[in-house]
């Protein structure tokens, strides 16, 4: 595995698990009826490439499965962050 795939793959890893953390996070502070994390900022992390660990965490904790904004832009956030890893990975790797 070349350097610049290994780098992408650790980041893309990464960037996914704090994505799932955020989520599960989120739902036990809305559980819990406490101050939550910013929609923001579960976006930014999705954009930032970790938009697989964010959908995986939505499903799995059955968090923010009723709002459309999650239900289509994580996924269409998820083909864009495949889509540049791989120009990444097939350009310069």
């Amino acid at each position: 595995m070349h350097t610049l795939t290994l780098v992408v793959f650790i980041y893309a890893c990464v960037l996914n698990i704090i994505g799932y953390i955020l989520m599960s996070v989120d739902k036990d502070l809305a559980v819990k009826r406490k101050r939550r994390i910013p929609e923001k900022r579960l976006f930014g992390t999705a954009w930032l490439g970790g938009a697989l660990g964010v959908l995986i965490g939505m499903y799995h904790k059955h968090h923010k499965t009723q709002h459309t904004t999650f239900t289509a832009g994580i996924p269409f956030i998820l083909v864009v962050n495949i889509v540049i890893f791989g120009f990444i990975i097939v350009r310069f790797g």
